[in-house]
């Protein structure tokens, strides 16, 4: 199984599948297909992309057919062509195409994330830059849809606000400076403490205050540049707020060590992945 720390994944099966079994069961398979019959079926693609989540695909089906036989036939992360069978599967038909729709859900989901993401961390291939996600991730799922970035070949950022200080523009506001929200970061003992900045004058108040990460907030190519040689090496930065595939290249070509990007998990189109009786 992948590597899913922190996720329950026979928890997430359990629900996903309750909520489309409801009170009543699959009652199309009950009426239309008989108990002793057999399903013999192939996941394909019908998009090239990245290959995320075929292991929790596998998970729905074994649930509900704990003798089923599954070959996958591609490694996660893999980019395939079109038309690539990703998985063979051969159970109970009622079981398989009940599991069918929560399966198919989850794969066409992750892979449409890995799929995204790996766009971007082709198109700044060459620099010096680390893609990176974020918490915009739908509730419950970030575990998983940090899994498919991480498939794609971006890096994970904050898996929650457990892992780092995060000194945003409110928690400024509200501690009253820069200095004074870094400086309480500090003394509450916080090892990493990221601290974005949208103005050039913030850098030093930050970075002195003890400031190890620099978010670079919604700043052109040109400001970019003058944030990087001011911080020379003094703490990580990242350039982040409104990234888009056509901007990114001119970002990370201004040496910042990290881009993050939101999109890659709050808007990345799910692929097209189906699931059909094996001919023959």
């Amino acid at each position: 199984m992948i590597d899913l720390t922190g996720f329950d994944i026979d928890g997430f099966v359990a629900a996903t599948l309750a909520e489309d079994l409801g009170p009543g069961g699959d009652v199309t398979s009950v009426a239309v297909i008989p108990a002793e019959a057999r399903f013999d079926g192939v996941m394909d693609s019908r998009d090239a992309i990245v290959v995320a989540g075929l292991p929790l695909a596998e998970a729905f089906f074994r649930t509900l057919d704990p003798e089923v036989q599954v070959e996958r036939l591609v490694e996660e992360g893999t980019a395939v062509a079109a038309g690539t069978d990703l998985m063979r599967i051969s159970g109970k038909a009622r079981a398989l195409l009940t599991a069918e729709r929560s399966a198919l859900n989850t794969v066409q989901h992750l892979s449409g994330i890995a799929t995204l993401t790996r766009t971007y961390v082709e198109a700044i291939a060459g620099t010096r830059a680390t893609l990176l996600d974020t918490r915009k991730t739908l509730p419950g799922l970030r575990v998983i849809e940090k899994y498919a970035t991480r498939m794609g070949g971006a890096t994970n950022h904050r898996m929650g606000l457990w892992d780092a200080a995060m000194i945003k523009d409110n928690h400024v506001a509200v501690a009253g400076s820069v200095e004074a929200a870094t400086a309480r970061a500090v003394a509450a003992g916080i090892p990493r403490i990221i601290v974005e900045v949208d103005r050039l004058d913030q850098i030093e108040p930050a970075i002195g205050a003890g400031a190890t990460h620099l978010l670079l907030d919604n700043m052109a190519p040109a400001t970019l540049r003058q944030a990087v040689a001011i911080v020379a090496g003094r703490a990580a930065t990242e350039a982040s707020g409104g990234v888009r595939l056509d901007t990114i290249r001119a970002i990370a070509e201004t040496g910042v060590d990290y881009v993050s990007v939101g999109r890659l998990t709050q808007s990345a189109p799910a692929a097209d992945i189906g699931l059909d009786l094996a001919p023959g």
